[in-house]
């Protein structure tokens, strides 16, 4: 269904990125620059830590062409943000069209490009069946027809149908109840290993940034800026176990440590 991705160097590079709402007086971000390679064979996962107003949000919609910052350059695959292949994003709020079913959702960027009915029904069907949404593809994509995980479900699978190779996430899971995050995270573990997706994935939550990510990156308050970049020394493969052990531990409360030398800042 799916085609390799042709290997390339940078996946995601911001540089030299500031923005101002009021001509330069005032600068949100400052100076940034953010880098993520290609890991050919098994893509990658980022997460985005920093205090509320960092500009995490910001930085995703700069990668997925919404924005354009005040001064410098977004990069995907090479190409800037606005010419490069779509990048989807999902959000915290539940983005479904409720007054359409679970399929037409999921094949909606596929219908924008033009594919047949049949063609784009066939490939959103795959999609959810991987994410466990089968038995509810004729039903209308609204709560409480579908409960909020589902919801996000349909979103994560329409955006992979959009672009498996990058998928941009913001605070996704901020709004489920403790057990229907906990499938979620598995879930989109178990997506990053299928397609070896790059996900960029911002989090207030740190424990859950530690059991997905393999790199964590936090930025200060405005101006903003990444200052600490950690590295997730965990095996790539997690479970419900990997929280029990000294080395997530460990990882957790040196995040944690970070953020509050960040605050400080």
């Amino acid at each position: 269904m799916f085609q390799d991705r042709e290997d390339q160097a940078n996946i995601i590079e911001l540089r030299g990125i500031s923005q101002s709402y009021d001509g330069g007086k005032n600068w949100i971000i400052q100076d940034l620059d953010f880098l993520i390679e290609d890991k050919p064979g098994q893509g990658q996962f980022v997460v985005i830590l920093g205090m509320s107003g960092s500009g995490k949000s910001t930085l995703l919609r700069y990668i997925a062409g919404l924005q354009e910052p005040t001064k410098g350059n977004v990069l995907v695959n090479g190409k800037p943000s606005s010419e490069a292949e779509r990048v989807s994003m999902v959000f915290q709020q539940y983005s479904s069209l409720p007054w359409k079913t679970v399929l037409e959702n999921v094949a909606l960027g596929l219908e924008f490009q033009g594919v047949s009915k049949a063609e784009r029904y066939e490939k959103a069907m795959e999609l959810i069946k991987l994410v466990g949404l089968e038995g509810h593809e004729n039903k209308y994509a609204q709560y409480p027809t579908l409960s909020g995980g589902q919801l996000q479900r349909v979103a994560i699978a329409r955006s992979l149908l959009a672009n498996p190779k990058i998928l941009l996430m913001d605070e996704p899971f901020g709004a489920l109840d403790v057990k229907t995050r906990l499938q979620m995270q598995d879930l989109l573990t178990s997506i990053w290993h299928r397609f070896q997706s790059t996900i960029v994935f911002v989090t207030h939550d740190i424990s859950e940034a530690v059991y997905l990510a393999d790199d964590i990156y936090i930025l200060k308050s405005q101006p903003s800026r990444i200052v600490e970049h950690i590295d997730i020394d965990l095996p790539l493969t997690r479970n419900r176990t990997t929280k029990r052990d000294p080395q997530y531990i460990s990882l957790v409360h040196q995040v944690e440590d970070k953020m509050v030398s960040v605050s400080e800042m």
